[in-house]
C-alpha cells in the first residue's frame, strides 16, 4: 500500500527515492506511509541532504517521522508531530541497511559530520544518539544504529 501524498494535518510524505539528494528512505510501515512530515522537518531533511550530497557520494538512511494524521506510532513515545525522525548512521561500505556503532562498518567520523549537519540548523532541539564521543549528542536506550532528530 503507498501513502497518500497529505493527511488531514496538511503533512505531507517525505518524497521517496528523492534522486538530487543524499538520503534515501526506510522504515515501517514502508512506501511512505512512516514518513509524514511537517513542513520544517521536510525543509530539514531535503537541506541536509543536498548539504551531505555535496560532501560525500554515500546517502543517508531517513526512517521513521509520524504516521498519518499523528496516530500513535508504536513503539515510539513521540513521532507523532513529525517533527521526530530516526536517521541510521553511515556505513563505510555505503550499503543501505542499518549499522550498529559497534559493527566495523560503523563510519564514526562521517556520522559525526552528518550529525553536525542537522546541528546546525536553528530549528533542531535536540539529537538521541548513544555514540557520545560525538559532540551534541545524549545517549538514550536504543539508539545504537540510529539518531534521533527532534525539532522545534
Amino acid at each position: 500500500m503507498t501513502a497518500s501524498p497529505q493527511d488531514n494535518r496538511g503533512f505531507f510524505v517525505l518524497p521517496q527515492r528523492y534522486e538530487g539528494g543524499g538520503y534515501y528512505t526506510y522504515g515501517m510501515p514502508g512506501q511512505g506511509q512512516g514518513q509524514y512530515a511537517h513542513p520544517r522537518m521536510i525543509t530539514l531533511l531535503l537541506l541536509v541532504g543536498y548539504q551531505w550530497s555535496q560532501l560525500d557520494r554515500r546517502k543517508f538512511g531517513v526512517g521513521n517521522i509520524s504516521l498519518a494524521n499523528g496516530a500513535e506510532f508504536k513503539p515510539h513515545r513521540s513521532h507523532r508531530d513529525g517533527l521526530q525522525v530516526d536517521v541510521r548512521t553511515i556505513r563505510k561500505d555505503g550499503r543501505e541497511i542499518g549499522c550498529s556503532i559497534d559493527d566495523p562498518q560503523y563510519d564514526q567520523a562521517a556520522t559525526a559530520v552528518l550529525i553536525g549537519l542537522f546541528l546546525r540548523h536553528p530549528y533542531v532541539q535536540g539529537i538521541i544518539f548513544n555514540d557520545t564521543s560525538i559532540t551534541g549528542v545524549r545517549p538514550s536506550r536504543g539508539h545504537d544504529d540510529h539518531f534521533h532528530v527532534g525539532l522545534a
